[in-house]
């Protein structure tokens, strides 16, 4: 079936995202350094997070919440209140940093542009995503954002009937095997998977090889190509 519409993931597909959540969780390292060791502190920090991502959403607010829940575990209720107010300064910090789009970002959403329905499918906090979506101009090439909650197959069955004329005819391109690719594959369509140096563990998943309607592609610049083979 023709191609009539791509979905484009945001974080770490369009403008960079997980460096930032290292960064701060390197800083929340430093702070607990005294209460818990940084890998055992790691692992503690990732199990808040998945214990908690079904309650509080993915985005910096839940990584926020997840990190001062940590501390005072680790910590046994010990923790400073000024160990706190750090760690609720680095998320604001977070949800203040200007985005820095990938390289290939604008230059490949351009050429496709005018030339297939464009839908921004992200998940995340509703203001953070849009204002990153604001700042990174290009908002107006994209004929339509959805901000989910999670990305499932009935999720893109959804959207690509509101937005396309069906997932089948659709493609949806990300960073994510777990929220962009196999879900997407699974819904009918076309999942595009362009790696990110770094990937949230929680976003990790099995290469579906060999399906025929998976592909990878080192980067976005390779996405016209692709295009063209697929027809």
């Amino acid at each position: 079936m023709k191609l009539t519409t791509i979905g484009f993931d945001a974080d770490d597909t369009l403008w960079h995202n997980e460096r930032f959540f290292r960064l701060t969780q390197a800083r929340f390292t430093a702070l607990l350094a005294g209460h818990a060791d940084g890998a055992w502190l790691g692992e503690r920090l990732l199990a808040a997070e998945r214990r908690n991502v079904g309650i509080y959403g993915f985005g910096v607010k839940g990584f926020t919440l997840s990190m001062i829940e940590t501390a005072i575990e680790v910590s046994d209720g010990a923790v400073p209140g000024a160990v706190i107010a750090e760690i609720l300064a680095a998320g604001r910090e977070m949800l203040a940093h200007p985005i820095e789009l990938l390289p290939e970002a604008r230059a490949a959403i351009e050429a496709l542009a005018g030339r297939y329905r464009l839908v921004l499918v992200t998940k995340g906090d509703l203001i953070d995503q849009e204002r990153k979506l604001a700042q990174s101009g290009l908002g107006d090439l994209f004929d339509a954002v959805e901000i989910v909650s999670e990305k499932r197959p009935a999720t893109y069955t959804e959207v690509f009937a509101r937005h396309g004329t069906g997932a089948d005819a659709a493609m949806m391109v990300g960073n994510s095997l777990k929220s962009d690719v196999l879900p997407m594959i699974a819904a009918g369509g076309w999942g595009v998977h362009v790696p990110h140096e770094m990937t949230w563990a929680l976003e990790e998943a099995e290469v579906p090889q060999g399906h025929p309607r998976f592909a990878a592609l080192p980067s976005l610049s390779g996405l016209h190509e692709l295009l063209e083979r697929i027809g």
